[in-house]
């Protein structure tokens, strides 16, 4: 792919992600959705390969269908109640459809299935826009029309979410997947607030995104895709190991690092809503994604390949640490200490 056609759709994707997250319009939302669907898809397939294209087309129908229901919803609310406007979301069958069809956007429990798939056949470059800005537009419609929604279904698919993304990540071989569990799961704990306290799913998002973000390249400039080669890098850039052990450790939600922020906050604000039992069935839940993080985190820095030579096991760094992934790590691990300002503003 030229660096002209690199550049038209990831200006694409910004022009899309723009669109949706500012209108107030329902007509303009879908547009922003569908220029970011269109704008994706060759960066999916750009490398021909046949899992690339089957990720690419498994990609284009679920979006597709979900985006034909996002504009059903949005039709039948303005057939009934004379609004366009997305705040204005009145319509209990509107409402139900919308939450329906940005579950199936997001890849929210039991409409996750594409997501896992679209993800391993991606690039890691491409798989971090997967996870990162083509979740902001779904969230940002979630946010807006937070007070209309279905919470009892909501609910429901963000434990099952919750579950389900550290059930199915046991198993996994590969990174790529495992992240991609990894993000259901986070979008279950998103998902369950999101009617009770907008500003903190929206903080657990951007957290989420950093916290992924820092992963995502720190794979990528390590070149790794599975645990086997994972195994491998601590005694090639024993640095950038570290550095995704931390960032592995905070995903998981473990104190004292960033990831234990959101979920403590959100588990507040559950109690505070006499959602006790909910708020510990997904902190329970949650113990099923930190065994693979663990795992994770184990196979990046204390795993050493079979039969090393002494001249193995010394520390080679062979390129300089990328500055980005030391700030995006750096960040993931150390704002805890912030929160008492974040409780006031949320």
């Amino acid at each position: 792919m030229t660096p002209q056609a690199k550049l038209v759709f990831v200006m694409s994707l910004l022009l899309g992600t723009t669109l949706t997250i500012s209108s107030n319009h329902w007509i303009m939302a879908w547009a922003g959705l569908e220029i970011n669907t269109l704008a994706i898809l060759p960066l999916i397939s750009k490398s021909h390969h046949p899992r690339a294209i089957e990720a690419a087309t498994k990609y284009f129908l679920t979006q597709a269908a979900a985006s034909a229901l996002v504009l059903f919803s949005s039709m039948t609310n303005a057939w009934h109640t004379g609004q366009w406007d997305i705040t204005q979301l009145t319509h209990p069958m509107s409402c139900l459809i919308l939450t329906s069809a940005i579950a199936i956007k997001l890849g929210l429990a039991p409409f996750h299935f594409w997501f896992p798939e679209v993800l391993q056949g991606s690039p890691l470059t491409t798989g971090l826009l997967l996870s990162t800005i083509m979740k902001l537009p779904p969230i940002s419609l979630l946010f807006m029309t937070s007070s209309s929604l279905n919470q009892t279904l909501l609910t429901c698919m963000a434990v099952i979410s919750t579950a389900l993304g550290g059930w199915m990540g046991l198993n996994q071989t590969q990174i790529r997947k495992i992240l991609a569990f990894s993000s259901i799961s986070h979008l279950g704990w998103m998902a369950i607030i999101i009617s009770y306290s907008p500003k903190l799913a929206l903080l657990s998002f951007y957290l989420y995104v950093l916290m992924t973000t820092a992963v995502f390249l720190t794979l990528n400039s390590i070149n790794t895709l599975k645990l086997s080669t994972l195994m491998t890098t601590w005694t090639k850039t024993p640095t950038l190991s570290a550095m995704l052990m931390l960032t592995l450790l905070s995903l998981a939600g473990l104190p004292p690092l960033t990831g234990f922020l959101p979920k403590w906050l959100i588990i507040q604000e559950l109690t505070k809503q006499d959602m006790a039992l909910t708020a510990t069935a997904i902190s329970l839940l949650s113990l099923l994604s930190l065994f693979f993080y663990m795992r994770l985190a184990y196979c990046a820095t204390i795993t050493l390949p079979p039969h090393t030579t002494n001249h193995m096991k010394q520390w080679h760094v062979n390129s300089p640490t990328n500055t980005t992934i030391a700030i995006l790590t750096t960040m993931s691990t150390m704002l805890l200490p912030i929160s008492p300002m974040l409780s006031t503003m949320l």
